[in-house]
């Protein structure tokens, strides 16, 4: 049952339950990136000043700025910051493969989606975005509330429905971004089809495959009996270790079929082991944001 449906008191005790820890863990994690990394401020038609540089023979001569050339031998042109805020548009793969890890000391690949969504969240309001959760249908949240609402809803999902099988496609405003984190192992003609629609209508789009290390790895030897998480027969296997290889190719293979349908529409592509930092993963999802030059 969605936690929405429940009484308002047990939904309030649900949510005072498992926002604090996630939303405590998610900005230390922002916290840490943001330190490394400048403000999504990039140059436009705004009104607020950005920097100065340097006059460039393809620079329009209206842009120059003569007081600040003045001062010295070159020619600057003032930089405006651009000042027209982006929406983007997160979802986390919570389809059952999601709720696994191979050890204690691991986080669930669902919890680390959930994390790093919401450190993304936190990063990007806190540079004007504003920031949605695909699917959902409400308006993207903005602003020092955005936060917490963004983590309501993500508490919402986790004791919603059942997942879809993949990102689903809905309309976006023009020039949205979406931002999908998940193990990407859903059938790649799905997630062709996903990126496609997508692509068609100019919006820009990130993957993150986040993946277990034993997942990525096969590290077991001996006998072993692998039950699947969505509905698979199980599988007994007397020696691991002779289908390592074949099991490795058959994945990579996968993740870079995944990598090339997101480079042919010209989306980002990432790879992240929960085993690894939450921070770096985050700091190469918002560069490769940051870069791209239609914000």
């Amino acid at each position: 049952m969605p936690i929405n449906a429940l009484p308002l008191r047990r939904r309030a005790e649900l949510l005072a339950a498992s926002l604090p820890p996630l939303l405590v863990a998610a900005e230390r994690v922002a916290a840490t990136v943001y330190q490394g990394v400048h403000g999504r401020r990039r140059v436009g038609q705004g009104e607020t000043f950005w920097q100065f540089r340097h006059y460039d023979s393809g620079d329009a001569p209206h842009l120059i700025d003569w007081r600040q050339s003045a001062k010295s031998d070159h020619v600057f042109v003032r930089e405006l910051e651009w000042e027209a805020a982006q929406s983007v548009w997160v979802w986390r793969d919570h389809s059952p493969s999601m709720f696994w890890r191979s050890g204690d000391d691991l986080p669930e690949k669902r919890e680390r989606a959930d994390l790093l969504a919401l450190a993304l969240g936190a990063l990007l309001l806190r540079g004007g975005e504003h920031v949605g959760l695909l699917g959902s249908d409400g308006r993207p949240a903005t602003g020092r509330g955005g936060l917490m609402r963004l983590a309501v809803e993500i508490a919402d999902e986790r004791a919603g429905a059942a997942a879809e099988d993949f990102a689903p496609v809905r309309p976006l405003p023009r020039n949205a971004q979406v931002v999908l984190l998940g193990d990407l192992l859903a059938p790649l003609d799905q997630i062709h089809e996903v990126v496609r629609s997508y692509a068609e209508r100019r919006i820009k789009g990130h993957f993150l495959q986040i993946l277990d290390p034993a997942e990525a790895n096969l590290p077991y030897d001996g006998r072993v009996r692998f039950e699947g998480l969505e509905g698979e027969d199980h599988w007994l296997l007397s020696r691991v270790e002779s289908v390592r290889d074949l099991y490795v190719e058959r994945l990579e293979t996968q993740c870079e079929a995944v990598a090339a349908i997101a480079r042919a529409a010209g989306w980002t592509y990432a790879r992240h082991h929960t085993d690894h930092p939450p921070q770096a993963a985050l700091l190469a999802l918002y560069t490769a944001m940051s870069q791209d030059t239609r914000l």
